[in-house]
């Protein structure tokens, strides 16, 4: 079986309260997240876990909050030699625009996403308003998308698990790599989630679900079984992630 390295790369941020993250906790304290897309290095096939921003706010002070660089994606991929062109395969988390923005720039890429995102991107409740279906018509008309409805084999090493905390075709990614399985949490967490303070976990709280979810308990039991699924979590838009080149530690 193939391993793999995993780069994160940051492709964008958003600042909001921390309890977008953390369900019911850190309301009114101004967070700033990463958003990431990940490069699976190894194999013979270019892969990206997400496409990030098509037009990120760069500044000194989002870089300083987050700890690392912001990248346009052609940056970004730049750092490894590659360009959009290059990339064969993009492996979706899910499709809220944060993480599909720059799909139409990898034209050679086939493209995997559960069929409930493509369901709700083209008709979005209205309550999640971050379903925009532009960033994805040009790779669907294309023949670009491979929709998977489970569980999902991608390539020998890298595994689509259906987990839907945040959305309802959340996928997580699990990655072999010389360090062991590596999961990539498919909805939006920190490593606040998996590990939460003291007094989270005094109210018998072993995890802490995301802030934007489907149904919350639903969620909590998703992201506890999420912590027992490889030898290594990665909540998705953990800032510590940015001042690294590869993970985990």
């Amino acid at each position: 079986m193939s391993t793999y390295t995993i780069h994160p790369i940051v492709m964008g941020t958003k600042v909001f309260d921390k309890g977008m993250m953390t369900y019911q906790h850190g309301y009114g304290e101004p967070y700033t997240i990463p958003i990431y897309s990940w490069y699976m290095e190894g194999g013979d096939r270019k892969i990206l876990v997400d496409t990030g921003e098509m037009q990120p706010i760069v500044s000194e002070e989002r870089e300083k909050a987050i700890g690392g660089r912001i990248y346009t994606f052609e940056q970004g991929l730049a750092k490894y030699g590659l360009s959009p062109e290059d990339i064969d395969i993009v492996i979706h988390t899910h499709l809220h625009n944060d993480h599909c923005e720059n799909d139409y720039k990898c034209v050679n890429a086939q493209i995997y996403v559960h069929e409930k995102e493509l369901e709700h991107i083209h008709d979005p409740h209205p309550l999640d308003f971050r379903y925009l279906e532009d960033y994805i018509e040009d790779v669907e008309d294309n023949g670009q998308l491979v929709v998977v409805n489970g569980d999902t084999e991608v390539v020998p090493g890298i595994t689509m698990i259906h987990t839907p905390a945040h959305t309802e075709g959340g996928m997580s990614v699990r990655v072999e790599t010389e360090k062991g399985s590596v999961l990539i949490c498919g909805f939006c967490t920190i490593l606040e989630n998996l590990f939460p303070p003291v007094e989270v976990r005094a109210m018998e709280m072993e995890v802490i679900p995301p802030g934007t979810h489907i149904n919350a308990n639903q969620a909590y039991d998703i992201l506890l079984k999420a912590k027992g699924m490889a030898d290594h979590v990665l909540p998705l838009h953990e800032p510590k992630w940015a001042s690294m080149d590869t993970v985990p530690e």
